[in-house]
């Protein structure tokens, strides 16, 4: 059975250090639900509080229609992969495998098939009877991930499990993990610090900082209209550059000057309530400050600048440069020929502009994206409806007490 995930004004506090501050979340049922954002931002706390590890200090959690704030671990039906491996030294990586089913009293047939499947997906299946001293890391790590996609759980929790993976095995891994969500659509939590898996695994992120939710939406959403400098600087690589700039409004008609340029605001660009002239920092996209030979008819608005550092990365080089007093970011095509010291023209397409409130840091330009929660949501439940008729193998976590489940 899917299951949907609810934090509900949820705080966290650890003496005097709030780790969670005020948590409203929802993850649908069958949901790919990421939470990113950097160390000490409150997104491991989290998970461990929906697994049961931790209690939270206010608020209400809830896996499905029920209240679990006070519910055991072991009767919560939640798998967790953690970023140490907590394997059992003793057993093979068939036990390790088996091991939850087992415990929950799946039949053995049921159990034998499930250890067969996961270490085929896994590549494990030469490896079943070592133990996890005679593995490398990164194969104890696929041990661990196995160990919780083995079970089918009603919902998954996942506290960066590739983060000890060589970089090969990480893009593959991150394939695997999407095909298997994909077949089974179990509800899932993923908590990571790195935005490529974000970007590339989630049906929707949430970006998290100083314990507070910043924004949640598709990954499209949050890289075409983040809602603050946190979360225009976080996501992307390379980070937005920023650039102070002053908002001016004349005959209905905005306006933005910076790199001494004067720019007219989109057409498809609107500001969001009413935004005062004065003081704003702009923000632009590496790839949106294009090499001018590179750059595409809608780049109109062209800047000089000095070449300061060029770096190749094979499909790409990032440059940057000096332009009006400012430091910012290009991406070139690769085997430009540009080098340090060198004059080039770069060109902008006003329409890829961001505004942020040069005092509160929120974001005050709204732009048309094309990713939509609303297709996801109906995509979701479509699915949903479509396997609804099928049987249910997963074993069933025991019943909880009634009196378990009190606030």
């Amino acid at each position: 059975m899917l299951a949907e995930v609810k934090f509900e004004g949820v705080h966290k506090i650890f003496g005097t250090e709030t780790a969670v501050e005020d948590l409203n979340l929802s993850v649908e049922a069958g949901e790919f639900m990421v939470l990113v954002g950097p160390s000490g931002c409150g997104k491991t706390t989290t998970l461990r509080m929906l697994a049961g590890l931790e209690r939270p200090s206010y608020g209400r959690i809830l896996i499905g229609d029920r209240l679990v704030n006070n519910v055991p671990p072991r009767f919560r039906d939640v798998a967790m992969v953690f970023q140490s491996y907590a394997l059992y030294p003793h057993m093979n990586v068939h036990d390790n495998l088996a091991f939850g089913m087992r415990a929950h009293g799946a039949a053995s047939l049921l159990v034998e098939q499930r250890v067969k499947e996961t270490a085929d997906v896994l590549g494990l299946g030469n490896l079943l009877k070592r133990r996890p001293s005679e593995l490398s890391g990164g194969q104890r790590q696929r041990v661990a991930l196995g160990r919780a996609l083995i079970r089918q759980p009603q919902v998954f929790l996942m506290d960066e499990p590739l983060s000890n993976l060589d970089a090969g095995l990480r893009v593959q891994m991150r394939a695997e993990l999407s095909r298997l969500h994909e077949r089974f659509r179990v509800t899932t939590m993923y908590v990571t610090h790195d935005q490529v898996e974000a970007m590339t695994m989630g049906d929707r992120i949430a970006v998290m900082n100083s314990g507070r939710l910043q924004q949640v939406d598709v990954p499209e959403t949050l890289y075409d209209n983040p809602v603050n400098l946190f979360v225009a600087g976080f996501i992307g690589s390379p980070r937005m550059n920023f650039i102070k700039g002053v908002l001016t409004t004349r005959d209905g008609k905005a306006a933005v000057r910076f790199m001494g340029a004067t720019v007219p605001l989109s057409s498809s660009s609107k500001l969001i309530g009413d935004t005062a002239d004065g003081d704003v920092t702009v923000g632009v996209r590496p790839e949106d400050m294009m090499w001018r030979k590179a750059a595409g008819p809608d780049s109109s608005l062209t800047f000089s600048a000095e070449v300061d550092v060029v770096e190749p990365m094979g499909h790409e080089a990032y440059v940057t440069v000096l332009c009006a007093g400012e430091t910012v970011t290009s991406r070139f095509p690769p085997r430009s020929g540009v080098r340090t010291r060198e004059r080039v023209d770069l060109a902008l397409n006003p329409a890829r502009l961001h505004l942020f409130d040069a005092r509160t840091g929120e974001s005050i330009l709204q732009r048309p994206v094309a990713g939509s929660a609303e297709a996801l949501k109906s995509a979701r439940e479509a699915w949903i409806e479509e396997s609804s008729a099928g049987r249910d193998l997963r074993p069933q976590a025991p019943v909880v007490p009634t009196q378990s489940e009190e606030v």
